[in-house]
């Protein structure tokens, strides 16, 4: 839960450092002091959305920073956060900052480590809850309604489960969508791919078959100057008039027959072998490539032709290679296959699809029987908590009915609402006055914190539209709140429910040398009673007001 929070620099604050405590605490002060101010610092720590307005003018940044004690939250649940986040866990203290700087840049921390907006905003979901006015609203959404139910039938399980099959059976509906589209584009396309298909197949080509014939027309171009190089190179190395080859072995002979005065020659000799044995190789390999060489016209005519086919087909499927031609008419079988066995490959998916929606139905029945008992749940806490509320005769019940598969399952929730016994239920956004929706978010809200043990929650004027009895029960609703090792903190207007806080703070603003500053500080309990009586009538504290104020005060120490 929040220990402590520090704001520097923030729209009016200059500088706030304030300490909170367990149990119900609330926040006063006139209407324009400054209470939104401190929300929509605490926001900005949870990763609402930065602005320069909110850098106090002629300062260079803002900082907000909040320290946590993780010791009341589920502790394997932000451990396993910390973990997979790499951050470092102290359950005692976890401590959360934001800065803005003057030019709009924004930066984030996690017990001073920098994180993402979302990596913060993912952290602050878990540790604090923040109701103000506008969520009012949320009443009137359907998944905000499903989700209630979801909260307080405690289904994690079977809805994860539910969903890993809903994603299949998705998948599964992508693909048939996919291979109905392809098989329609592909039917329209039948006869064209056919005819391409039977080209390639008709050109019967082979890999590497394009380079071999490439040297195969160079070589039948050049073979006049191919086999006169080779001839001339013949007759220097075999020839009758000169040969080369029987001039190094005369001289190696002639070495040899001085060796034995001149021992020097006898190495020179071994090496004129050693070249002797090489020229008569290349001299006869040579002499065998002089036939090979010959200008055979009606080859020539098959190999150009061939190529000019291989180039015409390259040029009109828009590649450079014959691996890629066979590489088309391989995808043009497949095509041409899928085409042919369609209606098999169709039933198939059509049967996958039905399988997989069969198996999410079953989860999802599973689903809508632990809703509907949490439903009657909701409906019987709804009625006891709102009864007190000045709503003794009111209806509620918590509407299902069936829908189309969904990421959530196949339930539509509707809170079906009444305050008087004569008037039908009907959606509570169509029935309720905003009294009576602020009622019904508070003992919603009860509900769901206790569900899922949220330690902190902070209510902004939920208190709009009661007064006097009602609101007292508001405020011992959220005091029975803020009693079970949780945190209620309560943005107030009302004396009723100021006095039901076992902490109190005012929010206050006034004129510096700086300019406009709000400050905000934890009220004694003279104070206290100062200003619940100001709350009670005004600027001009009475003696009654005072009176009427230590009644109040001790109405909620009983």
């Amino acid at each position: 839960m929040l220990k402590k929070l520090d704001i520097r620099n923030f729209t009016l604050i200059d500088h706030l450092e304030m300490l909170f405590y367990p149990g119900f605490s609330v926040i006063t002060g006139e209407t324009g002091a400054g209470k939104s101010i401190i929300i929509g610092a605490i926001g900005l720590l949870l990763g609402n959305r930065a602005d320069t307005k909110m850098v106090k003018r002629g300062r260079d940044k803002c900082i907000v920073e909040a320290t946590f004690d993780l010791s009341v939250y589920h502790s394997d649940v932000l451990k396993d956060f910390f973990e997979r986040n790499d951050l470092d866990y102290e359950p005692e203290e976890c401590l959360l900052r934001r800065e803005v700087n003057a030019n709009g840049k924004s930066r984030a921390f996690i017990n001073d480590t920098p994180v993402t907006l979302a990596l913060i905003r993912e952290l602050g979901e878990q540790l604090i809850d923040i109701h103000s006015q506008h969520q009012n609203l949320l009443l009137n959404r359907e998944d905000f309604q499903l989700n209630v139910v979801d909260i307080i039938a405690h289904d994690k399980k079977q809805l994860a489960d539910y969903q890993v099959s809903y994603g299949k059976y998705r998948k599964a509906q992508d693909e048939l969508a996919r291979v109905k589209e392809d098989i329609e584009r592909n039917r329209e396309n039948e006869d064209f791919l056919r005819f391409q298909q039977k080209e390639l197949a008709d050109a019967n080509l082979t890999e590497g078959e394009q380079e071999t014939l490439e040297q195969t027309a160079e070589m039948m171009s050049h073979a006049e100057d191919i086999k006169r190089v080779l001839h001339e190179a013949d007759q220097c190395l075999a020839g009758e008039d000169m040969s080369i080859v029987n001039e190094v072995r005369q001289r190696a002979s002639q070495l040899r027959s001085i060796a034995d005065i001149y021992h020097e020659a006898q190495e020179m000799a071994e090496r004129l072998d050693n070249c002797y044995v090489e020229l008569k190789d290349i001299s006869q390999e040579i002499a065998s490539h002089i036939d090979d060489v010959e200008f055979d016209p009606v080859k020539y005519n098959e190999t150009t032709q061939r190529l000019d086919t291989i180039y015409s087909l390259q040029q009109k499927y828009h590649v450079t290679t014959v691996e890629e031609l066979i590489a088309k008419k391989n995808e043009l079988d497949i095509q041409l296959g899928n085409i042919d066995n369609s209606d098999e490959r169709l039933e198939e998916c059509k049967q996958r699809v039905e399988a997989l929606k069969a198996e999410c139905m079953q989860k999802a029945a599973v689903l809508s029987e632990v809703r509907r008992k949490a439903a009657v749940e909701v409906e019987g806490e709804l009625a006891k908590l709102l009864a007190p509320l000045g709503i003794p005769n009111v209806r509620f019940k918590v509407q299902i009915t069936m829908g189309e598969l969904a990421q959530k399952g196949v339930d539509k929730v509707m809170f079906l609402f009444s305050a008087n016994k004569s008037t039908d239920m009907l959606p509570v956004s169509q029935v309720a006055s905003g009294g009576e929706i602020a009622r019904v978010m508070l003992s919603l809200k009860a509900m769901i914190s206790k569900a899922i043990g949220l330690p902190t929650i902070i209510f902004d004027e939920i208190d709009t539209g009661v007064s006097g009895r009602v609101a007292e029960q508001m405020a011992h609703i959220m005091r029975g709140m803020g009693d079970v090792n949780r945190q209620v903190i309560c943005i107030t207007h009302l004396p009723q429910i100021a006095a039901y806080g076992s902490t109190h703070y005012k929010v206050a603003k006034h004129e510096a040398e700086s300019g406009t500053v709000s400050t905000m500080t934890q009220l004694t309990p003279d104070q206290r009673i100062t200003e619940i009586a100001q709350m009670l009538s005004g600027s001009d504290v009475t003696q009654a007001a005072i009176d009427n104020a230590k009644s109040l005060l001790m109405k909620e120490k009983k």
